[in-house]
């Protein structure tokens, strides 16, 4: 689980750049300032979270703990929701939609506490040269 969440990831960072480019090139001339700010604050938190996705998919790899694979899934359903959202309202002009623009915020605050909640159950250690394996769990 831990490699999907990696893979994942990788490519949702893949697609923050590209937002972030297509942003910048082709819709600045076309949005107006509001909307692009809108765009502009979509890609920043996407960006972030992919980052997340791979600490939180490198910590499930090191650490085996089901707490890190679940801050994984929770960052990509906040990217769905948050990002998602507001390229759709920057896009579309669709109001109605800045509803789940919150529970994409409550997607990645849950993200992050299952990552320090992981953390606080497994620590790391010194001696963190080789994965845990699941025996040792």
């Amino acid at each position: 689980m831990a490699n999907r969440i990696l893979v994942i990831g990788a490519c949702a960072a893949l697609l923050g750049v590209a937002a972030g480019a297509f942003g910048a090139h082709g819709l600045r001339p076309i949005l107006s300032e509001k909307m692009m700010t809108v765009f502009e604050t979509g890609v920043r938190y996407h960006l972030v979270h992919a980052l997340a996705m791979l600490i939180a998919g490198l910590s499930a790899h090191w650490f085996s703990h089901r707490l890190f694979v679940w801050a994984g899934w929770s960052f990509l359903i906040g990217l769905f929701l948050f990002s998602g959202s507001l390229y759709t309202l920057a896009l579309s002009g669709i109001r109605g939609l800045g509803i789940l623009t919150p529970f994409g915020g409550l997607a990645f605050l849950i993200g992050w506490g299952f990552l320090a909640w992981g953390y606080w159950k497994d620590p790391p250690t010194r001696d963190s040269s080789s994965p845990k394996s699941q025996e040792e769990k």
